[in-house]
């Protein structure tokens, strides 16, 4: 019979981590990000790997964190993912990963954790791998410049409250999620274009590995939508993205928004698979 394990990593598994985490490197752009640059430890990762053994050889992760991610998880994973979770208790403000290993591991938890605030059942995963060829570039999306924080954090605490549907300014004060956009303005990876002192279009590169990135934070403000904005505001971060970070580039979208597939797929996106997301 196959014997089984699961196990927290420590910093010396990281080798064989990185080689699961390889094996998709579009749905797995997150985590692999946060490894390549935090290893294994703990403290640096924000949170703990969980690994899955099957006869000694590691199949299987699970990110707990913020965000609980199964990573190339099959039901058995998914199942020893869940027990774990169970013990150790909730820890993350969501669980969010490819659609079947998360929908199982709900229905798994769902007992012990739930009700949820929100479940987005099925989020496209999308992607590009080239600069778009019927959309035109916006020429004047740019980078978001490090003084420039004052005018990108309103659009970013709008575009965050209506995506999730809660402020990121709750709890403690925005503090975490102020550093996380400077994080991202620092390292070249928030797009925007300003009209007039005015952010009209924002997104960011939010995950980068050699393999992959993936965009996050697409927002348009309201009083522009309608106009094309999206489509070549994302035409020139794939653009910037592919020529600066990786050479595939990425994003999910909740499937009940008509109106971003069409614009994204208008750009030359295409689905490849599904994403699921538990918000608590």
């Amino acid at each position: 019979m196959t014997q089984t394990t699961t196990r927290v990593l420590e910093p010396s598994d990281l080798d064989a981590a990185l080689e699961v985490l390889g094996r998709e490197p579009v749905a797995n752009a997150f985590v692999t990000s946060r490894v390549q640059v935090a290893g294994l430890d703990p403290w640096r990762l924000g949170g703990e790997m969980w690994g899955w053994y099957a006869d000694g050889e590691l199949l299987s992760l699970c990110y707990a964190g913020a965000n609980l991610v199964p990573v190339c998880a099959g039901p058995d994973a998914v199942r020893a993912f869940a027990d774990r979770a169970r013990r150790t208790g909730r820890r993350c403000s969501s669980i969010v990963g490819p659609a079947e290993a998360t929908r199982l591991l709900w229905q798994l938890l769902e007992p012990a954790w739930g009700p949820a605030r929100d479940v987005r059942s099925r989020q496209p995963l999308m992607t590009i791998d080239h600069p778009s060829t019927t959309v035109a570039p916006d020429p004047q999306v740019r980078r978001v410049r490090k003084d420039e924080m004052d005018l990108i954090m309103p659009a970013c605490v709008a575009m965050f409250t209506e995506e999730v549907g809660i402020s990121p300014m709750v709890g403690d004060g925005g503090l975490l999620y102020q550093a996380r956009v400077a994080e991202l303005v620092g390292s070249g990876r928030s797009f925007a274009r300003v009209d007039d002192g005015r952010v009209v279009f924002k997104a960011e590169i939010g995950a980068a590995t050699p393999g992959a990135c993936q965009i996050q934070g697409v927002w348009v403000d309201p009083a522009f939508r309608g106009r094309g904005h999206s489509e070549a505001g994302m035409a020139a971060v794939v653009a910037y993205a592919l020529r600066d970070v990786a050479p595939v580039v990425s994003l999910y979208v909740n499937d009940f928004n008509t109106a971003a597939r069409a614009a994204y797929r208008r750009v030359g996106f295409r689905e490849v698979g599904a994403f699921m997301s538990v918000l608590f």
